[in-house]
This record gives C-alpha cells, sequence and structure tokens, in this order.
C-alpha cells in the first residue's frame, strides 16, 4: 500500500481531543524570497470543513525543472525490512503538518515513521525545493487531491511537475486514489514517465505509467 491514513478505533476520540490543540492558521506556511511572483495563499479544505481561506501572499521560487531534479535526485533511497527508516517518513513524523493530520486522522506522529510514504515523499520534495505552499503537504494522497480540486488546480493533462494520483483500478473518483508520484514527461504513446516514492520495493523509483490508472492531475503554480 502506497497511501497511508490512520485506521485505528481510537482514531475518533484521539482526533477529538487533538483538533482543538491544533493550530491550524500555519497548514501552508510562506516561503519568502526576492525572487518570483506574488501568489494567494492556497486554500487547505483537508483539515476542517469550515476553514477559512488565507489572504496571505508567497512567493514562488521553484521551477518545474527544479523540483524534478531534486525528486530524481532521490531515486534509489529505499525503505528498511520494516517499511520504514527513510528520511521522508522522519521529516513528516516530525512536521508540524503530521500533528494537523494526525488531528484530522488519529493514530500518533510516531506512526508515520514506518507508515506508506509516497505522499510523504512529494511533501518533502515540495519542503526542500520551497515549493510547499503549490505542492501542499499531507499523508493522505485522496485528501492532497482534494486540496488541488479545491484550489482549481486539478485536471487530465500529464505536465512535467504536475503531481499524479493513481487508482490501480482505473476508477476516476478521488476516493480511489491509492499512489502519487511527479509527472516527468507525457511519453506520447498512453504512458507517462514519473517519479514516485514507495513504489516497487519500497524505494524512489523513476516509472513508465499506463494513463488508464490516471486519477487526475494536480497543477503547482511553478515559477517560470
Amino acid at each position: 500500500m502506497a497511501n497511508f491514513r490512520f485506521t485505528s478505533a481510537a482514531k475518533n476520540n484521539i482526533a477529538r481531543a487533538l483538533l482543538g490543540a491544533t493550530v491550524l492558521g500555519s497548514v501552508f506556511g510562506v516561503h519568502m524570497t526576492s525572487a518570483g511572483a506574488a501568489e494567494k495563499q492556497p486554500i487547505d479544505t483537508t483539515t476542517v470543513s469550515d476553514h477559512a481561506e488565507r489572504s496571505r501572499e508567497t512567493r514562488v521560487t521553484a521551477t518545474a525543472a527544479q523540483v524534478l531534479a531534486l525528486a530524481k535526485s532521490q531515486i534509489g533511497i529505499s525503505e528498511n525490512a520494516a517499511g520504514g527508516g527513510t528520511k521522508f517518513q522522519q521529516w513528516y513524523a516530525n512536521s508540524q503538518r503530521a500533528a494537523e493530520t494526525v488531528a484530522r486522522d488519529g493514530g500518533s506522529r510516531t506512526e508515520y515513521l514506518n507508515a506508506a510514504w509516497c505522499a510523504m515523499f512529494v511533501s518533502w520534495v515540495g519542503e526542500h525545493t520551497g515549493a510547499r505552499a503549490q505542492i501542499g503537504w499531507d499523508s493522505w494522497t485522496v485528501a492532497h487531491a482534494k486540496w488541488f480540486q479545491a484550489n482549481d488546480r486539478f485536471g487530465t493533462e500529464p505536465k512535467p511537475g504536475a503531481i499524479v494520483f493513481f487508482s490501480w483500478s482505473g476508477s476516476k473518483n478521488l476516493k480511489d486514489i491509492k499512489h502519487v508520484g511527479f509527472v516527468e514527461k507525457d511519453n506520447g504513446d498512453g504512458t507517462i514517465t514519473t517519479v514516485e516514492g514507495n513504489t516497487g520495493r519500497g524505494k524512489v523509483e523513476e516509472r513508465v505509467r499506463p494513463k488508464s490508472q490516471v486519477v487526475g492531475y494536480g497543477y503547482p503554480q511553478y515559477r517560470g
């Protein structure tokens, strides 16, 4: 399984207990530099239903090529025998977002350390290229796709640098999403080349996938 969401029996109780303590005002932190054009801060609709639209501005500094270069530089990194041990899981478990997704889904931060990490990989790349506000960050692929959809950044065209969401059954329903990665290119033959975490035998790999398995694509607003 390449998609992670807590499903413990105590989930609802934990979520209620933590929700009141969760600081939601900075779910998508602002990355400011001297370069790039100002962009409206994306809406997070995945934490609570009445979460207000943010009006803060962020500057987009990363290009699609830079994001893909970092993603590809991680190819070969592998999880351990317990399904953990990657820097992507460790980073996410210690992030502010982990506290927020625990409040939403239940469980605990430590469970992320050995959880399916495809979405954590995408989130890590966004964080380390300064593109987090445009790529988003989550551990659950369905919620991540819904975030793009809520911000009118979800579609059917495989653009380089887009976030691609898969359903192995061929379903086009967001609730059936099982996996996520980056689009590297459209091969023009009904397939796309991707860079994905937690694929194959729990590695970061470059893959060729049929478009028939794609639910849709999220479009970060990259520079250039």
